[in-house]
Formats: structure tokens, sequence, C-alpha cells
């Protein structure tokens, strides 16, 4: 998948001593920005999804309906483009672009990088909107305090038993598009019964970007978030 975590490495033992490497020194950069985080009390969540799920769609959603109640500011990652940074900012968010090159993932040492161009205020909420992909992210502690894993329904509801460590590692699972289920065969009491079998402690909430439903929920939810940030 990517020369940084190792996995395109044919040599199984070289992989995994790579693994290690590499996992220690981002956890020791992840304690850096937890600690930091802690000290402004910014609440770090982070988006996981695969490509297509709606993390951009939801965050310019959040941004427009939010913007008013949170200062919200977004760490936009993605192989190449401004595209996504572009939309956010157009909505009226602070947003930087953190672009990987040929890395599947970010990683707590681009967050870092990242923390003083966007200068998020205390008590203001830091959205991280991660590479598109629901395997090499889920390895990565960046510091912050949520996992949040977006899931579409056009997807399938099989995801958590295939991808297990991704939603292993969610507080919560955001099932988005919805305003789809006329349309696509998914089955939403299966999937959360798929969730919580692989984490029993995740919470899921259907939700629509696009339409809006779910989203005070949704919402609501961060809010309760916000003063644990600090």
């Amino acid at each position: 998948m990517c020369g940084t975590c190792g996995c395109d490495d044919p040599a199984e033992t070289r992989t995994v001593l790579l693994e290690q490497d590499v996992l220690a020194k981002n956890d020791r950069l992840a304690d850096r920005n937890r600690a930091w985080f802690a000290e402004h009390g910014v609440l770090a969540v982070n988006l996981m999804s695969s490509p297509g799920a709606g993390k951009t769609t939801l965050l310019e959603r959040m941004v427009t309906d939010l913007g008013g109640e949170l200062a919200i500011s977004v760490a936009e990652g993605d192989q190449a483009t401004r595209i996504d940074a572009d939309r956010i900012r157009a909505a009226g968010g602070n947003v930087v672009q953190i672009n990987t090159g040929t890395g599947c993932h970010l990683d707590a040492e681009m967050l870092a990088g990242a923390l003083p161009v966007l200068d998020p205020p205390p008590g203001s909420v830091l959205l991280v909107e991660n590479v598109g992909n629901l395997v090499c992210p889920a390895l990565f502690d960046l510091g912050e305090r949520h996992r949040v894993v977006i899931m579409s329904v056009t997807e399938g509801e099989d995801k958590p038993v295939k991808y297990p460590h991704m939603f292993r590692a969610a507080t919560l699972v955001l099932v988005n598009k919805v305003d789809l289920l006329p349309y696509v065969p998914f089955d939403m009491p299966r999937f959360v019964d798929a969730a919580r079998h692989v984490n029993p402690e995740v919470d899921v909430l259907p939700v629509s970007a696009t339409r809006g439903d779910g989203l005070d929920s949704w919402y609501a939810w961060l809010r309760r978030a916000v003063p644990t940030a600090a």
C-alpha cells in the first residue's frame, strides 16, 4: 500500500521491524500532539473513511451549520491537489491542506506541522480529514481525542468485519448517505450488528450530509465532546 508503513515490502521480517520503528516514532509525536491539544483546550477528531464516503461534504455542512457556534479548524489530508481544502475554505472554514504524495495516511508529524498554520483557539474543534483508506489510517495515532469512521450505505454492510482494525479503533461510526437507502441494498441492522461484533462499545449514527438526516444527533455528540478536550 505504501512505503511509509512498510506494507509494500515483500520481506516479512524487515516489514515488521520497519513498521514497529515507524509506529513507535509516530506514537511519541502523537503524545506531543495530545499534550498540545490538552494544554490549549482543543478537541481533535480524526475522520476516517474510504474515498467517496462523504467526508468533505459532511465537513462543508458542519462549517456552514456550526460556524457561528463552534470555532472549527480542518486539517485536510489527500495524496494530491487542494480540491477539498478549497471546498472547505469556500464554505468559510479555517483549513490547511496536507498532501502525502504516495503516502496512504496522515501521521502525527504531518498534523503537528499543520497546527501553527491553523492556530486553533482554545475551546475549539479540530477536524482531521484523513486520507481516504480503510486500512493504514487506523494504524497511526495522531494524538486525537476521538476517531470517527464515516461509512456510506453504498459500500455495503460487511465493511466492519472486512476491515476490523478501522472499526475497532473508532469511538463513533457515521453511516452517511442514508437518503440513498431506497435505492441500494444496505441492511442497517446487519451493519450495526457487524460494527458491534468488532467493537461492542462503538456508537452508530445514520446521517445524510446532503439532506441533513441525523446531523442534529452528530452535532449533539460533538458538543458533548468539546468540554472533555480541556
